[in-house]
């Protein structure tokens, strides 16, 4: 089964940190570009990191640069989102997904997502004291 699998989710105070991975089950990923969304209650999913093929190629929706980092390890077919210096609005469910289309850029899959691909089940993420 082709599926995409979230972890690392959790509680943690404001300031704190958390790394979620994004692994890839049943295909290879090595060929996809891989972005990260979020959506909170009551609000529209926000796309807020996107990476191509290498970690060269990355993008940042303002709400989050500076603060998070995209990086992925092919061999491990996993993408890592490293969140620092988190905030009580990055409370959400943060998904990643994979498209099987073809992208204008990794500004337009974040800002638009995509119709066809791969979406994981999701992992909460509470910032919180």
């Amino acid at each position: 089964q082709k599926q995409l699998v979230e972890s690392g989710g959790g509680l943690v105070q404001p300031g704190g940190s958390l790394r979620l991975s994004c692994r890839a089950s049943g295909f290879n990923s090595d060929s996809y570009a891989i972005g990260w969304f979020r959506q909170a209650p009551g609000k529209e999913r926000e796309g807020i990191s996107c990476i191509g093929l290498s970690d060269s190629s990355t993008y940042y929706a303002d709400s989050v640069k500076g603060r998070f980092t995209i990086s992925r390890d092919n061999a491990k077919k996993t993408v890592y989102l490293q969140m620092n210096n988190l905030k009580s609005e990055d409370t959400a469910v943060y998904y990643c997904g994979a498209p099987r289309e073809a992208i204008a850029s990794l500004q337009t899959l974040c800002i638009n997502g995509f119709g066809s691909g791969y979406w994981g089940q999701g992992t909460q993420v509470t910032v919180s004291s």
